[in-house]
């Protein structure tokens, strides 16, 4: 359905944008990476608590659509109010804004996905996936992009005043959705249902394998937000040059994500997420050597052709390993741990690349995604659990 991915890539572009645009705004007003990852962390942290409370919801109410409409408004008057105050109030204030902001971030990802089930026919969910990957690709490609080239050309404030734009766009675009009914049973107790889709997600191994391997990636791409940034001045490069490299990812990842979809469903979905984990980090490991940028953005774009399978594969394993009614909160809840795997990231980012510099954390990251694959591989056989 056109109108789906319209809604649902409008949304994730100016997400997308947030992310890249928070690290921008901060270190170019205050100088400080480490407010910087604080910030960047406090945007995605609330969705760990967040996630399966909306999850939980979603799938016992009719209202999907105000849901994600109220999430788009909250981001754009929240970034309003970060072009106010960054540089010019208390340090605190930069984090607490983005908490609120990130506090229904869960429905970019997760809201949106679990639609897919209600909206096609099992035999046509392959192909949605794919095109679901496409659509967080394009918005990955186009955000931070979008963000680099308006931070440079126009400043970094303007950045922050296009994901303004998008959200109000985004909000347009979903009251155009249809209308679904509830999958979830009403008469379970709320937060019965809350740890049901928690259960589910830990005790179905499969589920499991690949939600470790995806949630660590997501830890390990944000201590890459921070790190590109700082690392692109010794490439003769300013720092919104990192959104390039983003896109370049990205640019792999969509090639991958289409040219394989058919394939695909010919392999278990935990194994592709796993095996593309490993190679991603096996192509990030060549980051630090390059000596210009142009060799990195090449590089970025073989790391993204290594990556592109493993998001429709996350897609495939929570619809296969997940019954109907639980689609909500597992998506949800997925991508809370994700969201807040990155919050962490980020946190860390800030604290650690200062100290070790930005070729060893880029190396640290190529070795934690080898090692993200590793423990997606022993979630699979970890005990007790049951099978999927």
């Amino acid at each position: 359905m056109p109108s789906y991915y319209l809604a649902a890539t409008l949304a994730r572009f100016a997400d997308e944008m947030v992310a890249f645009t928070l690290v921008l705004l901060v270190l170019d007003r205050t100088d400080s990476p480490t407010l910087a990852g604080i910030t960047g962390a406090a945007y995605a942290l609330p969705a760990i608590v967040t996630g399966p409370l909306l999850g939980a919801w979603l799938d016992r109410t009719a209202y999907r659509r105000s849901a994600l409409a109220v999430n788009q408004a909250t981001l754009g008057a929240v970034m309003l109010a970060l072009l106010m105050v960054v540089g010019h109030g208390p340090g605190w204030m930069p984090p607490v804004l983005a908490a609120v902001a990130g506090a229904t971030l869960p429905m970019v990802s997760g809201g949106f996905t679990s639609m897919l089930p209600s909206l096609f026919r099992p035999e046509r969910l392959a192909r949605a996936n794919a095109f679901e990957s496409v659509s967080f690709s394009s918005a990955t490609i186009a955000g931070p992009s979008t963000a680099a080239t308006v931070a440079a050309v126009v400043s970094v404030d303007a950045a922050a005043v296009v994901i303004v734009i998008a959200a109000t766009l985004s909000i347009l675009a979903i009251s155009r959705l249809p209308a679904l009914p509830p999958v979830g049973a009403g008469g379970e107790p709320f937060f019965s249902s809350v740890v049901g889709g928690l259960v589910h997600l830990a005790r179905t191994p499969r589920l499991r394998a690949s939600t470790v391997t995806t949630t660590l990636l997501m830890g390990f791409t944000g201590i890459l937000l921070i790190a590109l940034p700082l690392h692109m001045p010794s490439l003769g490069m300013p720092k919104s040059a990192a959104g390039y490299l983003w896109t370049a990812v990205e640019i792999g990842s969509v090639t991958t994500a289409l040219l394989l979809s058919r394939l695909q469903s010919r392999w278990r979905p935990e194994y592709v997420v796993m095996v593309s984990v490993a190679v991603y980090g096996l192509m990030l490991a060549t980051w630090s050597l390059a000596a210009t940028f142009a060799v990195l953005v090449l590089l970025a774009v073989a790391a993204g052709l290594a990556e592109g399978p493993a998001l429709p594969a996350m897609f495939a394993a929570r619809q296969q390993y997940s019954p109907p009614e639980l689609q909500g909160r597992v998506s949800t809840s997925a991508a809370s741990l994700r969201v807040g795997a990155s919050a962490v990231g980020q946190a860390t980012g800030g604290i650690l690349v200062p100290h070790l510099g930005t070729a060893a954390a880029l190396t640290t990251t190529a070795l934690g995604l080898l090692a993200a694959a590793a423990l997606g591989r022993l979630a699979l056989t970890a005990r007790p659990g049951r099978a999927a």
